[in-house]
């Protein structure tokens, strides 16, 4: 799996997994509407073709995971993502990565707690706050769980200069 920086012949393809994965080419956590197909990020390729993408929004001190999908899942390209955005955030200095999933998405919650995401805060009624800015955004999810909280999860580093 080869990991490079997202680059404008790929941001179709993004808004594409996009619309394929969430319903449409926006993603809204708490209330902030992202269009990750206009974001940095990331591309996983395997075999010439895309396996994988990881947009993130840039904010003091570091960087919001907005999208991060593997095409198909469980072949490596979230983990693999995952590492190389540990290793752009050391080179930017940034001392925290953190993301929301709703409360339905429990392989998600698997998937990042098994790669040392630390669950930080439930923003209780968050997906329903959230659904105002995207009404498509469904009322259940996986496994028929219905969708109204949203789980904040982070990775923090240590400030440059600090041992960890």
């Amino acid at each position: 799996m080869e990991v490079r920086p997202l680059v404008d012949d790929d941001r179709p393809w993004v808004a594409g997994v996009c619309r394929r994965h969430f319903g449409g080419e926006t993603v809204v956590t708490r209330g902030r509407v992202h269009h990750p197909g206009r974001l940095p990020g990331l591309v996983a390729w395997e075999g010439g073709r895309r396996a994988g993408a990881l947009c993130f929004c840039v904010e003091p001190g570091g960087a919001e995971v907005v999208l991060l999908v593997g095409e198909p899942p469980g072949r490596g390209a979230g983990s693999a993502l995952l590492a190389a955005l540990d290793v752009l955030a050391s080179e930017r200095g940034w001392v925290r990565l953190w993301l929301v999933v709703t409360n339905d998405n429990t392989p998600a919650l698997r998937f990042y707690q098994r790669r040392d995401w630390d669950l930080v805060a439930l923003h209780a009624r968050g997906a329903e706050w959230d659904r105002g800015r995207k009404p498509e955004m469904p009322e259940r999810g996986v496994d028929g769980i219905p969708i109204r909280h949203l789980l904040e999860l982070q990775r923090v580093f240590p400030p440059a200069g600090e041992a960890g």
